[in-house]
């Protein structure tokens, strides 16, 4: 099945997680999905994470699919098959963590782990209607991930229900609270950030606040669309640095050819700059978290496009709008499944939070979890 590069069977009888085909699992190649990386000797050990999920008694189902190279928005990949999209097979998954996010849908693990360098985590649990977290920037080891060095990238988790997604964290996070990830209790005040979505989801953010009977203020938060453009730059540069050799090869598929060739013309000036933007857009969150629990906002600006859109040459770079500025700030940050208003289908709503405290996160997404449900 598509959904994973290759199933496997590691660990006990006790919860089922799959795992991102750029997480080592020792004995087993880390290829990224990508025909240029297909020849890399299997690894010699354990990415931590997995090291500490199978301590921890969870039973690794699989390596997934993604979007080659964890370098692109839609989830297609013509070389290891594009995973289906559980609320709707016609329409994109996701990336870069396509296969994580869809075999949590599809009922094919109970958990599974990806990453988010830029959305990645969060942009396929919207489209699939799951729940996916990007942790704090730092909070979860990266040792044994590709790429090695990043300023972005966060290993998470996805789940269905918020108590199998605390446990994934507990697991793979030496001082992650599970108590305190527990729904949350009383008084919750929420910051609604202005954002360019369709009228639909904006509607249904905050009917979500209003429904998780949370006190909601709108606010703007200054520096998201410069933020957008500097994680961009970021990513570009860093992704070049780590994956730009293996465009000689010839075996990279045409659209990351090209992305990685345009990537390769990010100057220093350009990163330097939006480091600078860096600074100022995580000091405002900072600043709108002193009067707010957390932020809420959509996760995407609209439910996904359809497959044959995105082969068509539609542009998909607005998906990441408003999910990689979180990453640029390294803020925690999850997406929770959210009811659109006459719409089968499911969007998401974005919970953003203080740098280390991913619990409280969990825990408000617990309630309105439950509060969405009712």
């Amino acid at each position: 099945m598509n959904e994973f590069i290759q199933t496997l069977s590691l660990g006990s009888s006790g919860p089922s997680i799959a795992i991102k085909d750029t997480i080592d699992i020792a004995g087993y190649p880390t290829t990224a999905a990508s025909r240029a990386l297909a020849d890399t000797p299997p690894a010699r050990r354990h990415a931590q994470v997995v090291e500490r999920l199978l301590a921890a008694g969870w039973h690794i189902v699989g390596k997934t699919n993604m979007h080659e190279l964890a370098f692109g928005m839609t989830g297609i990949n013509d070389y290891t098959g594009t995973p289906q999209n559980p609320q709707d097979a016609t329409r994109i998954p996701g990336g870069s963590s396509s296969g994580s996010a869809a075999a949590v849908g599809l009922k094919l693990a109970d958990a599974a782990l990806g990453t988010d360098t830029g959305g990645s985590i969060r942009g396929p649990a919207a489209c699939c209607g799951v729940i996916g977290l990007k942790p704090t920037f730092g909070r979860v080891s990266r040792l044994g991930v590709a790429p090695r060095e990043s300023t972005l990238d966060c290993v998470g988790p996805f789940a269905r229900d918020m108590r199998m997604l605390a446990a994934a964290m507990l697991a793979i996070t030496a001082d992650f609270d599970a108590n305190a990830a527990h729904a949350w209790q009383g008084p919750c005040k929420v910051g609604i950030v202005q954002a360019d979505a369709t009228a639909d989801i904006l509607a249904a953010v905050a009917r979500a606040a209003d429904t998780a009977n949370c006190t909601a203020h709108t606010l703007q938060l200054t520096g998201l669309a410069a933020a957008f453009d500097a994680g961009l730059t970021v990513i570009n540069a860093e992704t070049s640095r780590a994956f730009g050799h293996l465009v000689a090869g010839g075996k990279i598929g045409a659209d990351l050819d090209a992305r990685l060739r345009a990537a390769a013309n990010t100057t220093a000036a350009q990163v330097d700059a939006a480091e600078q933007v860096r600074r100022q857009f995580t000091a405002a969150i900072d600043h709108a978290l002193d009067n707010a629990d957390v932020l809420i906002l959509p996760t995407l600006p609209a439910l996904p496009i359809t497959l044959e859109e995105a082969r068509s040459g539609k542009s998909v770079i607005a998906m990441s709008s408003l999910i990689r500025p979180f990453n640029l700030s390294g803020h925690p940050a999850l997406s929770l499944p959210l009811p659109v208003e006459g719409s089968p289908l499911k969007a998401g709503l974005q919970i953003v939070g203080r740098k280390g405290h991913d619990e409280q996160v969990c825990a408000i997404a617990a309630r309105f979890e439950a509060a969405l449900a009712a």
